[in-house]
C-alpha cells in the first residue's frame, strides 16, 4: 500500500497527541488524551506509565479516524517525549517497579542541594547541567534507593532505566529495543555531551548501574519497529527526540543563533549554538540538538511552569473553564491593577534554580477581581521567559532581534502580544504551533526518505503571525521592575 504520511507521537506532561503529516508538513489528523496527574506529597509529581502508553494509543486510534487513514498508509514514526520524566521497569515483564517520576518532581532536591555544595563543577563540566532535581539522575536513584529489592535486581541487570522516548520504543517494539537518543540522554545528568557516552563516573556517583542504561543514537534513525498488534500495522520508528529539542527542528532553528521558546506545560528557550559548546554563567543549560547524526549544541534556559498555570486556574481554582477564556478574561481589564503572580508552585528553574521557594500571588486589594488574576497569570509566563531571555543575552554578549515561539499556550494572542512588549522584538508564531510533533515528524520523514529535505516541506515555510512590540519603554520597565519587586518575595535567597 502507497505511504502517505508520518504520524508524530507527542508524549506531554498532561495529554498525549498523535498527528498524521502528508508529504508537504500539512497536519491532516490528529488525536488528544489528556490522563491523569498524582501529587503524593507537596512538590511530588508522578505518572502512571500504563496511562502514557495507553493514552498513545487512544490518541493514534482517534487519528486514524478522524482522517480515515488506515495505519498501512503511514511510512513512519516519529516520537516526541517530555523530557527527564524517569521510567524503570522490569527487562522480562516489562512491568513498571514504580509509577514515573516527572520532570516538575522536587522530592531529590535535598539530595541535588548536596551535589550543588560538593560536585556542582564537575557535573556541570561532563553534562552542561545544574546539580538539580529537574534532570534524571536523582530521580533514578531515588527508585532503586527507595523501592524494597529494586537495586539488587538493578545490578543484576533485571531492570531497566529510560525517559519516556525509551519506555514507548520499548512497549511499541515488544521489548525489542532498548534505545534513547541524543538529545534524551543529554538531560539525564549521566551523559557525557562532549564525548557523547554514558559517564561512568557520574553513574557511580548517582548509584545508577550501567546496564540499565539504553543505547544512545542520533534523534533520526532507526528505532526498530512498532508492532502490529499495537498498532494495527507494522509501523518503523524512525526518530525518537526530547519535546523542547523537537520543536527546536519543527521551527527549522538549524542554523548556530537560532531560537525559540515553546509555550507548553513548561516554558523552554533554546538557541543553536552549532558546534561551540557555550559555558552558561547565568544559569541556563548546555544540551544538545536534535539531528541525524552528530548533533549541534543548544543553551537552554527551562521555565518550569508556562501553560501550567492556566491549568491550575481551571483545574484546581475554578476561575476559569477553558483557556480560550484566559485570552478573554485578560483583555476585559486594561492591567493586573498591581496584582503580580509568581507561579513557582515547584521551584523556580532558569536562571534561579532555586527549588525551595514557592508560589505567590502579591498587590491584592478589594478591587481585585479574577480578571486582574487570570491577566498576571498569563503575564507570568512571558515575564518568565524574559528572564531567561536576559540570561541568555549576558552568556551571548549580544541581544536576539526575534522571538521564535509555538506551543499550545502560544495561541493566545494575548500573551504572545504582551511578550513582544516586555522583550521588546518580534515574536514570530508559526502556522503551525505543535512543533514539537512537526519537529518528530521531520525527523522521521527524513530518516526514511518520505522527506527529502527541509526546505521541500512546502507547509513549514508558511507566513508566520508576527507581534511587533507596542509597548513604550517606560511602561516597559515599570513592568519588569514590578516583577523584580515579586520576585525578591519569592527567592529564599532575598532577605526573607
Amino acid at each position: 500500500m502507497e505511504k502517505k504520511y508520518i504520524a508524530a507521537f507527542d508524549q506531554g506532561t498532561t495529554s498525549s497527541r498523535a498527528i498524521l503529516f502528508d508529504a508537504h508538513g500539512r497536519a491532516v489528523a490528529s488525536g488528544q488524551k489528556e490522563f491523569k496527574q498524582y501529587y503524593p506529597k507537596p512538590g511530588w509529581v508522578e505518572h502512571d506509565p500504563k496511562d502514557l502508553l495507553g493514552s498513545l494509543l487512544e490518541s493514534w486510534n482517534a487519528a486514524l479516524r478522524a482522517g480515515g487513514i488506515r495505519a498501512e498508509e503511514v511510512a513512519a514514526i516519529g516520537i516526541a517525549n517530555q523530557r527527564e520524566t524517569v521510567v524503570v521497569w522490569d527487562r522480562f515483564t516489562g512491568k513498571p517497579v514504580y509509577n514515573a517520576i516527572v520532570w516538575q518532581c522536587r522530592r531529590t532536591s535535598a539530595f541535588c542541594e548536596y551535589l550543588k555544595a560538593e560536585r556542582a563543577q564537575f557535573i556541570y563540566e561532563r553534562t552542561g547541567l545544574p546539580a538539580d532535581a529537574y534532570f534524571s539522575a536523582s530521580k533514578i536513584k531515588w527508585i532503586l534507593d527507595n523501592v524494597p529489592f529494586a537495586r539488587s535486581r538493578a545490578e543484576k541487570g533485571e531492570l531497566l532505566f529510560g525517559t519516556v522516548d525509551t519506555y514507548l520504543v520499548w512497549k511499541l517494539t515488544g521489548g525489542r529495543v532498548h534505545a534513547t537518543d541524543y538529545t534524551n540522554a543529554s538531560r539525564t545528568m549521566l551523559f557525557n555531551i562532549h564525548t557523547l557516552e554514558w559517564d561512568g563516573e557520574l553513574c557511580a556517583l548517582f548509584g545508577v548501574p550501567m546496564r540499565m542504561l539504553p543505547e544512545v543514537r542520533p534523534s533520526g534513525g532507526d528505532f526498530g519497529e512498532a508492532s502490529s498488534e499495537l498498532l494495527g500495522a507494522k509501523i518503523p520508528i524512525c526518530a525518537a527526540v526530547g519535546d523542547q529539542q523537537g520543536a527546536l527542528f519543527g521551527q527549522r532553528c538549524v542554523n548556530e543563533g537560532d531560537v525559540k521558546n515553546t509555550y507548553g506545560t513548561g516554558c523552554f528557550l533554546l538557541m543553536n549554538t552549532g558546534r561551540r559548546a557555550v559555558r552558561s554563567e547565568n544559569g541556563l543549560v548546555t544540551t544538545l540538538a536534535a539531528s541525524l547524526s552528530k548533533p549541534d549544541y543548544v543553551l537552554e534556559g527551562s521555565v518550569f511552569v508556562g501553560g501550567a498555570v492556566v491549568q491550575w486556574l481551571r483545574d484546581e481554582m475554578g476561575l476559569i473553564s477553558s483557556a480560550a477564556e484566559s485570552e478573554k478574561l485578560a483583555l476585559s481589564v486594561p492591567d493586573t491593577g498591581g496584582v503580580c503572580f509568581v507561579p513557582a508552585f515547584v521551584g523556580l528553574g532558569a536562571p534561579y534554580w532555586d527549588s525551595d521557594c514557592r508560589g505567590m500571588i502579591y498587590g491584592i486589594t478589594r478591587g481585585t477581581g479574577r480578571a486582574h488574576i487570570v491577566r498576571a497569570a498569563l503575564e507570568s509566563v512571558a515575564l518568565q521567559t524574559f528572564d531567561v531571555v536576559h540570561a541568555m543575552e549576558q552568556d551571548l554578549r549580544a541581544n536576539i532581534s526575534r522571538l521564535c515561539a509555538d506551543g499550545g499556550a502560544s495561541a493566545n494572542a494575548f500573551l504572545m502580544q504582551f511578550q513582544a512588549d516586555v522583550l521588546g522584538v518580534p515574536v514570530e508564531r508559526p502556522a503551525i504551533t505543535e512543533t514539537t510533533a512537526l519537529g518528530a515528524a521531520f525527523l522521521a520523514g527524513l530518516a526514511c526518505g518520505f522527506y527529502k529535505d527541509l526546505d521541500s516541506v512546502a507547509q513549514s515555510a508558511a507566513v508566520p503571525t508576527v507581534f511587533e512590540p507596542k509597548a513604550d519603554d517606560a511602561a516597559r520597565a515599570e513592568k519588569l521592575s514590578a516583577w523584580e519587586r515579586a520576585l525578591d518575595r519569592v527567592l529564599l535567597r532575598k532577605n526573607g
